[in-house]
């Protein structure tokens, strides 16, 4: 047991407060009502000793808690304050100061010292990656990369294959790592290729956007409710798949509620190209089904206002990097992909090919749509409006 948890905050504080200024053991004996061993443990620690870590000569990098914040937070919960007091008092977050005490035994058995000290050996580096370490883990995490797993879905379910194992436990982060940065190679390189990505680096995604603004654009968040819900058809999203080289592509158009695909050839990637070709293909719809257009802020809809003033369909703008408020034409895009693969020619591909692509897809059964055809479902809308 642990002698020096008998002592108050306030002691302990004044305890290495003597030591650091070099009080001998008789004067801070004089100074502190306790008994030698406990003082001389005390003593030990703040000065280096044994196993004990250098308190007095290691700083916490910039934005950590130092030895004497811990030392204010460990009075203030003998005084039963509020986390929010103590956050407040040491000008840090609430949850900086939570954490802190949760990870340490909570508010009955936090001690400053030995929360420094944890401090101390977590941040020591270099560490052995948890992949090297158990090789138990690191076949299992193998496997089920080379069965096409993500690493979020192995991080998940590992603790339901091994309950009671608590070594075979790794965040999908370390896996990420582990494939990507040099140095930490538990596993194979040549698992990269598993990924979904078929990245072999890392992409950052803190990347800033590069594309010049387009003039007018109207954000996604001004887009009508009705949208969201996908209960009034009519409202499109679009994008471009691009082929070799970014040298050729075809624009992808895609209905929110039916998910019917309409495809445009495009000579070039121009702005006029492009207004040219999806306004080719909207306006052979009624006028109820087409309503609005949802895309990412890519260069080629440089020229949405006078598409909109040719098929009175409203453009709406997404966020910079955010596929998702794009999911169904995204989802669209990779389905496409059986008929044009990446690193192919695009341009090889006639108006008649890409309509006989479209209809295939339209033509098939979709589980989002209870196993009905897009082309089945568009063609209920088209008779229920006459």
């Amino acid at each position: 047991m642990d002698v020096a948890r008998k002592l108050s905050a306030q002691e302990r504080k004044q305890i290495r407060e003597l030591a650091r200024t070099g009080a001998t053991h008789r004067e801070i004996l004089a100074a502190v009502s306790r008994s030698a061993g406990i003082i001389a443990k005390l003593v030990q620690e703040e000065r280096g000793g044994g196993r004990a870590v250098h308190l007095v000569d290691w700083e916490p990098g910039p934005g950590h808690l130092t030895l004497p914040e811990r030392e204010e937070i460990a009075l203030a919960l003998e005084r039963d304050e509020s986390f929010t007091a103590i956050a407040g008092g040491l000008s840090r977050a609430i949850s900086t100061v939570s954490r802190e005490v949760g990870a340490n035994g909570g508010r009955g058995c936090y001690r400053a010292s030995k929360a420094h000290r944890r401090a101390w050996a977590q941040g020591r580096r270099p560490k052995t990656p948890k992949l090297v370490g158990c090789e138990d883990l690191q076949v299992t995490v193998s496997a089920w990369l080379e069965e096409l797993w993500s690493p979020s879905q192995i991080a998940r379910r590992l603790p339901v294959e091994f309950p009671d194992d608590p070594m075979m436990r790794v965040s999908h982060e370390t896996i990420y790592q582990s494939l990507f940065v040099q140095g930490r190679g538990a596993l194979r390189r040549e698992l990269t290729r598993c990924l979904r990505s078929g990245r072999v680096h890392r992409q950052h995604r803190g990347r800033t956007e590069k594309r010049g603004r387009i003039p007018d654009m109207v954000n996604i968040s001004e887009r009508p409710g009705e949208v969201a819900d996908r209960a009034v058809p009519g409202h499109w999203e679009g994008d471009l798949i691009v082929g070799k080289n970014g040298k050729s592509a075809v624009a992808t158009l895609v209905e929110r509620t039916t998910r019917y695909v309409m495809l445009a050839r495009l000579d070039d990637q121009t702005a006029l190209t492009v207004r040219d070709a999806i306004t080719a293909q909207i306006t052979r719809l009624p006028d109820h089904l087409r309503r609005s257009l949802t895309w990412d802020q890519g260069r080629e809809m440089a020229q949405h206002i006078a598409f909109s003033v040719d098929t009175g369909v409203e453009v709406y703008f997404c966020d910079p990097h955010s596929p998702w408020q794009r999911g169904s034409n995204e989802n669209t895009n990779g389905l496409l992909r059986q008929w044009m693969p990446k690193g192919t020619d695009l341009s090889e591909h006639t108006q008649d090919d890409l309509d006989c692509i479209a209809w295939q897809l339209n033509n098939r059964p979709r589980q989002t749509l209870d196993w009905m055809k897009p082309s089945e479902r568009l063609a209920e809308l088209l008779a229920c409006t006459g």
